[in-house]
């Protein structure tokens, strides 16, 4: 029975460590990007982006990106962000099956902050 909660524990401590191994290794490219002038585009609510986001970002939500992007070139370097990157994740599909080659989706808020 101990060995048996044992490899629970183990194996719940491991599901929260694996997911910030790759968050941080997705912060760390986006912030690469930023730094050669990539568009930061939060992707978020306008009250979610008005309660904090990155310098220079630009506020687009999910729900209006098609308007957004109707006039920026599709080779365009653009990192995405959201609050948890669920929705960034989302933006990059959408993105890309408009014909954007140069996306990434650098996950959360937090996690941009805390790689940087």
């Amino acid at each position: 029975m101990k060995n048996q909660i044992a490899i629970v524990l183990t194996c719940l401590s491991l599901s929260f460590v694996a997911p910030s191994v790759v968050a941080s290794e997705r912060a760390d490219i986006g912030w690469e990007w930023i730094e050669q002038g990539a568009v930061i585009v939060d992707v978020r609510t306008p009250q979610e982006f008005a309660a904090g986001h990155l310098d220079n970002a630009k506020n687009y939500p999910l729900s209006e990106l098609d308007k957004h992007f109707a006039n920026i070139d599709k080779d365009t370097q653009i990192v995405l962000y959201c609050r948890s990157g669920n929705r960034s994740g989302q933006a990059f599909r959408y993105l890309q099956s408009q014909g954007f080659t140069n996306l990434h989706n650098a996950g959360g808020l937090v996690e941009m902050q805390q790689a940087k």
